[in-house]
C-alpha cells in the first residue's frame, strides 16, 4: 500500500467515527508519510503521546503562516494566534489570557443562558419540525462571540449573517473568501469605534488596558481568530452532541434530570467527537528525526486529533462514549501546548448550558429525518439536523 493512498484520510468520517483506515495507520505507522499535490511530503502523526509531544514542542516546530505560502514571517496571518510563533504569539496571547479565566467568563453565564432561552422560545413558537442547526446550534455560538467582543445589539443580526456566511462553503471558495473579508472589514471598523468609546466587551477591555500597544488591524485579527475558532466548532459540537444524546435516551434523561451530569458528558463528547480533526499544521524548524523518519527543515507535520483521541493508549474502549471517563485534563479536542484553544472554557460553558436547557424544554425531542454528515472536512459536523417534538 503506497504512502499516498490515503492523502485525505485524516479529514474523513463515517458518522461520528474516524474512518477505519485511520485506526490502521495509527496501529501500523507512528508517522505516516503522505504525498500531496506538488510532490511535497507531509508527515501524519496519529498516536496520542506522539501528537501531544509534537504539539507541545514549539522549539522544533513552527506554526508561522509564512511556511504555508512560502513568504516571510512578516506576512499577516489569516486567523489570530493559530499561525503565529513566539515571541509574537506569546505577546498577543498574554493580552487575551486574562479575559478567558473562569472568573471573567462567569460574568457571561447569565447572558449565554438568556441567549439559549431566547432561541428555544423561537423554536417553540415556530413549532415542529425544525432544523436544529439553523434554529439553535448555528446562531448561539455567533451571538456568544458577539457578547464576548461587545458587538452592539442593533448590529448583531448583521454580524450573525456575516459570521455564518464565512462557514458556508456551498457558494464556492470566492464567496467564502468574500465573507472572510466582510468579517475583517466589520471587525476593523468595530475596533476603531471601540477605541473612541470602549465598551464592556473584550475589545473595549483590551483597548482600555493595552490600547497604546495594539493597532486596529491586530485587534481585528485577534477578534477574527476568536470568531474562526469559536463559531463552526461550537456549532458542530452542539449539533453532534445533541444527535448523540437523542440516540442515547438514557444519557439524555440524565443530562435533563441530574444536576452536574452534563459536565461529564460534555468532556467525553469533546473527546469522542473531536470536531477539529487536525491541528494547525506544524513545520520543522530544522532537519529532525521523528519516530524513525527524517523530516527536513520546512516540511509539514500534521497531527490527527481525531485519531489521537481514539488511541487505545489513552484508555479502554475509546471508540465508545463513557461519561464517567476522566479525560478532562488529557484529551486533545482543544489541542495542546502554547496553541491550545484559548476559548476552551467558553465553549465548555456553552455546551453545559445548552444541552440541559434544550432537553428540558423539549423532553420529547427526536430526530425527524435523514442527518447528512460532512463527508470531508477539517471541522466535522452535520449539514442539518431535522428534529421534532
Amino acid at each position: 500500500m503506497s504512502d499516498s493512498e490515503f492523502p485525505l484520510v485524516q479529514f474523513m468520517r463515517e458518522g461520528f467515527d474516524p474512518v477505519a483506515e485511520l485506526a490502521r495507520i495509527r496501529a501500523d505507522h507512528p508517522v505516516y508519510p503522505m504525498e500531496i499535490p506538488g510532490g511535497q511530503t507531509v508527515y501524519l502523526v496519529t498516536r496520542y503521546h506522539d501528537v501531544r509531544s509534537v504539539l507541545g514542542d514549539h522549539e522544533r516546530f513552527s506554526n508561522d503562516f509564512g511556511n504555508v505560502i512560502g513568504l516571510g514571517s512578516n506576512q499577516e496571518d489569516p486567523g489570530g494566534l493559530g499561525f503565529r510563533d513566539p515571541p509574537e504569539h506569546t505577546r498577543l496571547r498574554r493580552y487575551l489570557t486574562p479575559e478567558f479565566t473562569v472568573r471573567r467568563l462567569r460574568r457571561m453565564e447569565p447572558r449565554i443562558e438568556a441567549l439559549v432561552e431566547e432561541y428555544l422560545d423561537k423554536m417553540e413558537a415556530a413549532g415542529p419540525p425544525a432544523d436544529l442547526v439553523e434554529s439553535f446550534a448555528l446562531p448561539i455560538p455567533s451571538l456568544v462571540v458577539c457578547e464576548l467582543l461587545g458587538v452592539p445589539y442593533e448590529e448583531r443580526a448583521d454580524f450573525l449573517r456575516i459570521s455564518t456566511n464565512r462557514f458556508d462553503l456551498t457558494a464556492g471558495p470566492e464567496a467564502s473568501l468574500q465573507a472572510v473579508n466582510d468579517a475583517m472589514t466589520y471587525l476593523t471598523d468595530l475596533v476603531a469605534r471601540e477605541r473612541l468609546a470602549p465598551g464592556e466587551g473584550l475589545l473595549g477591555q483590551l483597548l482600555r488596558d493595552h490600547g497604546d500597544e495594539l493597532d486596529d488591524r491586530t485587534l481585528a485579527s485577534m477578534a477574527d481568530g476568536l470568531l474562526t475558532g469559536g463559531h463552526d466548532t461550537s456549532t458542530s459540537m452542539l449539533s453532534l452532541g445533541t444527535l448523540w444524546l437523542l440516540q442515547n435516551p438514557e444519557q439524555a434523561a440524565k443530562v435533563r434530570e441530574v444536576d452536574g451530569h452534563v459536565n461529564e458528558v460534555v468532556e467525553e463528547l469533546l473527546r469522542y467527537m473531536t470536531v477539529v480533526q487536525v491541528a494547525f499544521p506544524r513545520f520543522a524548524r530544522e532537519d529532525l528525526e521523528l519516530y524513525g523518519h527524517t523530516v527536513k527543515k520546512g516540511e509539514m507535520v500534521l497531527c490527527s486529533l481525531s485519531a489521537a483521541n481514539r488511541d487505545p493508549n489513552l484508555g479502554d474502549d475509546m471508540d465508545q462514549v463513557k461519561p464517567h471517563r476522566d479525560t478532562a485534563g488529557s484529551h486533545l479536542a482543544f489541542g495542546h501546548g502554547i496553541h491550545r484553544c484559548i476559548g476552551a472554557p467558553l465553549a465548555q460553558m456553552e455546551m453545559r448550558i445548552a444541552f440541559p436547557a434544550l432537553l428540558r424544554r423539549f423532553p420529547g425531542l427526536r430526530v425527524a429525518g435523514e442527518v447528512p454528515f460532512r463527508a470531508l472536512s477539517i471541522v466535522h459536523g452535520v449539514e442539518k439536523l431535522p428534529v421534532a417534538w
